[in-house]
Formats: C-alpha cells, sequence, structure tokens
C-alpha cells in the first residue's frame, strides 16, 4: 500500500482533496447552520427539510446532465469551475436575504459540493486505475471522513467565536486560495492504468455499457435499491442532528465528539474494503455491505443513553467505510468505463434524490408525531431486505461480467 500509494500520489491527493472540500455541500455541514437558519427565516423542521428537499432535487436533475462532461473534458478542466461555484454558494448562503436566495445557495452547494466534486474525484480514480482500483478509490474516499472529523469541531469553535456566518465565510476562502490552485495542479498530468500492477492482475472491469444500455437493465435498478440506503439513512440522521440532540438530551459536543469516532472507523473500513475489492472484485462484497447499516439504525432506534451515539457512530462508520469504496469500485466492473462519467452522472443523481428524500420524508414524518427513532427501526429493515436482493442479483451479475 505504501508503495502503491508513493507511485500514484499525485492523483490520490488530487482525489482525496476534492472528496474533502465537498464537505461544504455535505448534509452534515449545512445541517451544522440547520437551527441558524430555521430561525432566521422562521421555518418548522418539516418546512426547512421540505425546502431542502426541494434544493436537492433540482441538484439531482442537473447532475446527469452536468457530470457527464466529464467524458469530454479532464477532470482538472471540470474542477475549474466546479470549485469557484462551491465558494460562490457558500457565499450566498451567508447573505441570502430571501428564502429563493436560500433555496438557490442550498441547491448551488448539494449540486457543486456533495454531486460535482464527488463525481469528479470517483468518475477520475475509476477510469486512471484498474488493477488497483480498489486500493486507490480506498485512499480518496476518506477525504469525506477527514471533513467529517474535523469541520464539525471546527465549525462549533468559529460559530461560538465568531458566529456561523464567519464559518461559511472562512469555507469560501479556503476553497479558492487552497482547494483550487492545489487541485488544478494535482490532476494537471493525466495517468494511463499501465503500471505493473495493472499490467500482473486482470482488472475487474466489465464491457462498456452506454448510459442507454444501463437505464435498461433491470439488474441497475436493484443495485440501486442497495446503494441509495446509506446517502438516505446517513442524511436524516446528519440533517437532524439538532433534533435528535434534543429528544434525547445530548450534549451537542457529545454529539459533534462522535464524528471523529464515525471517520476513523470508516478510514479503517475503507481500506479493508479497498484490499478485499482488489483480490475478489465488488461484486461478491456486494451483499454484505449494508449488515452494519441495519445494525446502525437499529441501535439509533433503540439505544437512549448518550453512549449510544457512539455506537451508532462507529456502526456507520463501518457501514460508510465499506460503501464509499464498494460504490466508487462497482460501476466500472458492472459498466465499463468508456462512459463511465454519463453513467456515474445518473448514479450520483440518484443518491443525491436519495439525500433529498431522506430529510424531506422523515421531516414531514417528525411533524405528524411519528418520531426518528421509528423511522430508524423502518430503515434498518430496509437495509436487511436490500441485502436480500442484492444477494440474489449478485451471482447473474458476475456471470455477465465473465462472458464480457
Amino acid at each position: 500500500m505504501l508503495t502503491f500509494l508513493r507511485i500514484n500520489a499525485r492523483w490520490i491527493a488530487g482525489g482525496f482533496l476534492l472528496t474533502f472540500f465537498s464537505s461544504f455541500g455535505q448534509t452534515f455541514f449545512i445541517g451544522l447552520s440547520g437551527g441558524e437558519l430555521r430561525a432566521k427565516f422562521d421555518l418548522s423542521d418539516g418546512d426547512f427539510g421540505l425546502l431542502y428537499m426541494a434544493a436537492t432535487l433540482m441538484s439531482a436533475a442537473t447532475l446527469p446532465w452536468l457530470g457527464r462532461t466529464l467524458d469530454y473534458m479532464p477532470g482538472w478542466k471540470v474542477a475549474r469551475f466546479v470549485i469557484p461555484c462551491l465558494a460562490g454558494a457558500c457565499l450566498l448562503i451567508v447573505f441570502a436575504p430571501s428564502l429563493i436566495f436560500l433555496l438557490l445557495a442550498l441547491y448551488l452547494l448539494r449540486l457543486f459540493g456533495q454531486g460535482m466534486m464527488t463525481h469528479t474525484a470517483l468518475t477520475e480514480i475509476g477510469r486512471w486505475f484498474a488493477a488497483g482500483r480498489g486500493r486507490a478509490t480506498s485512499l480518496v474516499v476518506p477525504g469525506h471522513q477527514a471533513g467529517e472529523a474535523v469541520l464539525p469541531v471546527t465549525f462549533a469553535l468559529i460559530a461560538g467565536a465568531l458566529g456561523w456566518q464567519a464559518a461559511w465565510l472562512g469555507g469560501a476562502a479556503l476553497l479558492m486560495i487552497v482547494a483550487l490552485p492545489a487541485i488544478l495542479w494535482l490532476f494537471s498530468v493525466e495517468r494511463v492504468p499501465m503500471s505493473a500492477a495493472d499490467a500482473e492482475q486482470p482488472p475487474h472491469t466489465a464491457r462498456d455499457w452506454t448510459r442507454a444500455d444501463v437505464l435498461r437493465d433491470p439488474a441497475f435498478y436493484l443495485l440501486l435499491v442497495g446503494v441509495l440506503a446509506p446517502p438516505f439513512i446517513g442524511t436524516t440522521v446528519f440533517f437532524h442532528q439538532d433534533y435528535f440532540v434534543e429528544l434525547r438530551g445530548y450534549d451537542p459536543l457529545a454529539f459533534a465528539a462522535a464524528f471523529p469516532v464515525m471517520a476513523a472507523t470508516t478510514v479503517l473500513f475503507a481500506l479493508i474494503c479497498g484490499g478485499l475489492i482488489d483480490r475478489y472484485g465488488a461484486l461478491r462484497i456486494l451483499p454484505y455491505f449494508l449488515i452494519p447499516l441495519a445494525v446502525a439504525s437499529a441501535a439509533a432506534g433503540l439505544v437512549t443513553p448518550v453512549w449510544g451515539v457512539y455506537l451508532f457512530m462507529c456502526l456507520l462508520g463501518v457501514s460508510y467505510g465499506f460503501t464509499s469504496t464498494l460504490v466508487g469500485a462497482l460501476w466500472p466492473e458492472v459498466y465499463g468505463i468508456k462512459h463511465l462519467g454519463a453513467i456515474r452522472a445518473v448514479i450520483v443523481a440518484a443518491m443525491v434524490f436519495a439525500t433529498a428524500l431522506g430529510p424531506g420524508i422523515t421531516g414531514a414524518l417528525i411533524d405528524r408525531g411519528i418520531g426518528l427513532p421509528v423511522q430508524m427501526l423502518w430503515m434498518a429493515g430496509w437495509c436487511l431486505a436490500a441485502s436480500i436482493a442484492l444477494a440474489i442479483i449478485t451471482p447473474r451479475l458476475r456471470a455477465r461480467s465473465r462472458t464480457r
């Protein structure tokens, strides 16, 4: 792994920075300002959830078209307009004078942060690496966890001293001063998957499907049943963290301190999953990756003491570690790499759509008296049902890949 990292440090570092700085458009970071934004615009949990859902749905509708730009231009050119747009969204959420501008700010944060930053990183890594795709992905996706470990505490400290607006202004400055020049330089050199490791091992890569072929494939929609569970569930908990803290009587700092636990666990299991993928392929792991999330969801619904937060975050980290690496490596193994930008854009749009539904549906249910703990038990059942469906479909997908 150290040799692999040394040889490929340039591209791994660029992908890591993209996933790290995508944090400004991720739900966990936006949720840190949820209370202030609801107070500023006089919104209930359900109102803010519906507004957030609308912005995220707009982002999901845009991604299939914007995301395919990665099939026509290199990643550094895409990053050249994505990063400034994300910085502008950070400024807009601070100075939004009305709900329309708040909706626009949330839309831009979701589109360019959660959507395009992550999409650019994982699409480029999926193309650049073949035999080492699992290891490469497992080293890039911890950028998300680094952001989850560092930024909530940093935000709390800055907001406590200078106000929540200062944290967003600092984020915009960081994107333009640090992220933009660093990522443009690191990605300015293309990598061709022709290393010794790529030559010695047969890559887990399917024949090249077009996006139209993928959308006609029934197996694609069964895969989405499982792949969409982690973003839906994780977004729900992060978005309603203020509600959860009030409901259970937790100290807000105690909840924030659980993010590093999740981040550390995620990184560890992402690296484990990367090695397993390079050895066995993503499809062999697919039926099992939701089981930790099922246990985590059940724990969030049933365990009420404060240590339950850490148990949930630890189990969520196990699930996220497997999910983040698996989802990055799965699609080239099932659908090839020639049209990966267009295909992944649809998948990312679906994941963004799931993150939109999570806050909207659960917020509306909370307003109607169905508490989040009960909903978490429903989500545990979803994970178990999806695992069974994936176990049924995986042998067919493996057989199809072998006949490419």
